[in-house]
């Protein structure tokens, strides 16, 4: 049983958090850091973009390396991306920074960046912030939601969750904290999430674990179909929650693989949710589809529809949208079977039935398009496989934050 507790990344045993305004952005919060004095296993998955970050090359060459991590800088503000070999020289005198600090190597500190594009980072801001983190250091809850808000950029909410589940008689606890609000579009997106563990697992199936949940998590959001520089997603297993070290996939990696699952899907909604300018989560849900990859195509191919986003902000229930979107995915099924509903805390409504109206009210839907959270569900009646997806509204405040986003 998955029981969701109060915290984020400082949840689970060994872990502490700090997070600080290191002047890399005016008055707020801007670098974050996480720390486990004990190693720990990590798995990662990065943008597809072939335009990679500078951090990301880092962390491809860490988690990729085989070492054992104990500590995580992120900042805020400037993304270190396009900006050569002086930006890559600046990730590793940061790690080196941590590293002589913590008594630990470099090659054991990964380092994470979001914001401006082509900027310089500003490596002594970067190293005094470091040095100023180290003994604020903490484990409470406290300490996690500083590190959660400071490396937000365009996000409007913190975004953290802490999940514990029962292996082999110990308590074993998942904490993790993400951001993202633009640039968000499947296979990754402009997000950064650091999830911490204390369970005991070998690093081939935390990878395989993580790999897997990815796939149906934060490849499955989207908010304006820009895939960024920087993406990063990394989890951290440091193994003092005492259980016996999970080695196969038995029935403790399922357990420890829904828990992930949980946790990730979380951050992953709460991305959509917070979209840039966005009024409301778009919930994709595509049911009786012959294959998964059938199934993930049509769901994507809808929350990523300009004009049935669009359709969302104006609470209109222009369902023709939705199957146009679903009819260009490159997906082949029968548009005359296909029922659709939409769904919110306002109720459910069946739009239509073997592709023609129902001669619903729009007045209902209407009223169930007004809520915080909206659900499209899509039966092609194809066969037995489904996939959900989430997005959110297109809003004409999108365009103002996109527009000035520099300035």
């Amino acid at each position: 049983m998955i029981k969701e507790i109060n915290g984020g990344v400082t949840a689970p045993k060994g872990f502490a958090a700090a997070g600080i305004a290191a002047g890399i952005k005016k008055g707020k919060k801007d670098m974050a850091m996480i720390y486990s004095e004990a190693p720990c296993q990590v798995a990662g998955t990065f943008t597809t973009n072939v335009v990679k970050a500078a951090p990301v090359k880092w962390d491809q060459s860490v988690v990729y390396g085989g070492q054992c991590v104990h500590a995580i800088v992120a900042n805020s503000g400037v993304a270190n991306a396009c900006t050569g070999e002086e930006g890559l020289g600046y990730c590793k005198k940061t790690a080196e920074k941590a590293a002589e600090l913590f008594g630990i190597k470099p090659e054991q500190v990964l380092v994470a960046s979001t914001g401006v594009i082509g900027a310089q980072i500003p490596i002594d801001k970067i190293c005094a912030g470091i040095e100023t983190m180290k003994p604020m250091l903490g484990t409470g809850e406290a300490s996690g939601t500083l590190a959660a808000e400071a490396i937000m950029t365009t996000d409007t909410v913190k975004k953290e969750i802490a999940v514990q589940i029962e292996l082999d008689g110990k308590t074993v606890t998942i904490g993790g904290m993400s951001k993202g609000s633009g640039m968000i579009h499947p296979n990754m997106c402009t997000m950064l999430s650091f999830v911490m563990t204390d369970a005991a697992i070998s690093k081939e199936l935390l990878q395989k674990a993580h790999s897997a949940v990815v796939a149906d998590t934060y490849n499955m959001i989207s908010v304006d179909g820009d895939t960024s520089t920087n993406d990063t997603a990394v989890v951290l297993a440091n193994g003092l929650a005492g259980n016996d070290e999970i080695t196969e996939e038995n029935e403790s990696y399922q357990k420890f693989f829904e828990a992930l699952k949980y946790v990730n899907t979380y951050l992953a909604k709460h991305m959509a949710a917070d979209g840039e300018g966005a009024t409301a989560l778009f919930e994709v849900k595509v049911i009786g589809a012959k294959t998964k990859a059938d199934a993930v195509t049509l769901s994507k191919s809808v929350i990523t529809s300009n004009l049935t986003k669009a359709a969302i902000f104006g609470h209109d229930a222009n369902w023709g949208r939705i199957l146009c979107a679903m009819g260009y995915s490159g997906v082949i099924f029968d548009p005359e079977k296909v029922d659709l509903y939409f769904e919110s805390a306002a109720g459910k409504l069946k739009i239509i039935e073997n592709g023609v109206s129902t001669g619903y009210s729009e007045e209902e839907a209407t009223k169930i398009l007004s809520e915080k959270a909206v659900t499209a569900i899509a039966d092609v009646k194809m066969g037995t496989a489904q996939a959900t997806a989430w997005g959110c509204d297109l809003t004409y405040d999108y365009v103002k934050i996109n527009a000035d986003y520099r300035s």
